[in-house]
């Protein structure tokens, strides 16, 4: 058995396509089929169920695709290591994030700490980015939800009370604080489903009994408040998210403790970079400082 062919195996596994395989992995269909066939040789079991060129994995299939992952894996974690030995001061820091907002200051002060470390920063929806977190493609996950599961680290870095940002103009402009039914009749900016602040708010205003009506939903968070700041809604935007440079009138919620938990995950079976421990440290210690200014 090669490495080839568990690498074209696990593409085609997660794509379930040979074309669409082919293309990620760059190279032809032709080469690609005939390294799944001689898999299935080696194994002597076919891995997949075939519809012309959609291939879905089959009982065999699904069991050797736990097993080829966890390989890859391990190989992948030995590299990381070796790197990290040989060129402790380089290299690159996988991250996912459901809550982009406290990062440009989490990355700045890591950046002015290891200054020839790399980044690279993915926004997700919260299935997304624990796909990449099972994988072990990631670092570290900054989340909202926190998250549990085998194999996952969950770390509570902080408490962040959710807020009801409108326009200045805005009829509830001369307040400091709203109940969510006064709020039934209001048109909203917001993320899309999937993200975590998006499903916790819904999920309270429908235990209020009503479904906010968005007449925006976008995968930017931080578009929402220039949104709001043209009056075309408002928007529910944590605590962490606000800027004192908009034009904006932030108002707490009334009895309810409407709140966002965020997290830092990992896998624990990941190879964490001395570069990755620091980053961990400067999250840890940017989010215990917000809380204390807070408190």
């Amino acid at each position: 058995m090669e490495l080839l062919q568990l690498q074209y195996f696990l593409a085609v596994a997660r794509l379930e396509h040979v074309t669409e395989a082919a293309r990620s992995l760059h190279v032809t269909q032709s080469s690609l089929s005939k390294t799944i066939q001689r898999l299935e040789e080696d194994l002597g079991v076919p891995l997949f169920d075939r519809t012309g060129r959609k291939l879905r994995l089959n009982e065999f299939g699904s069991k050797f695709l736990h097993r080829a992952e966890r390989a890859l894996f391990e190989l992948e974690q030995g590299k990381q290591e070796l790197s990290d030995l040989s060129s402790p001061e380089h290299g690159t820091l996988e991250l996912a994030v459901t809550t982009a907002s406290t990062l440009p200051n989490i990355l700045r002060e890591f950046r002015r700490k290891r200054p020839y470390i790399q980044f690279h920063v993915q926004m997700l929806t919260t299935q997304e980015m624990v796909t990449l977190l099972y994988r072990g493609e990631v670092d570290f996950c900054l989340s909202s939800p926190p998250v549990e599961g085998n194999d996952i680290e969950c770390k509570i870095v902080c408490i962040d009370p959710i807020l009801v940002a409108v326009p200045k103009g805005h009829r509830l402009a001369d307040r400091n604080s709203v109940s969510l039914t006064e709020l039934r009749e209001e048109w909203f900016v917001g993320v899309k489903r999937g993200y975590g602040t998006r499903d916790l708010v819904d999920s309270v205003c429908m235990s209020e009994g009503f479904v906010p009506k968005y007449v925006y939903e976008g995968d930017e968070p931080a578009r929402l408040s220039t949104l709001v700041e043209a009056e075309i809604g408002i928007a529910f935007i944590p605590s962490t998210a606000r800027n004192s440079q908009e034009h904006l009138k932030y108002l707490q919620v009334e009895n309810h403790e409407l709140i966002r938990e965020i997290a830092l995950l990992w896998n624990r079976n990941r190879y964490i970079s001395r570069a990755a421990q620091e980053f961990r440290e400067i999250v840890v210690k940017y989010f215990a400082t917000i809380s204390k200014q807070t408190t």
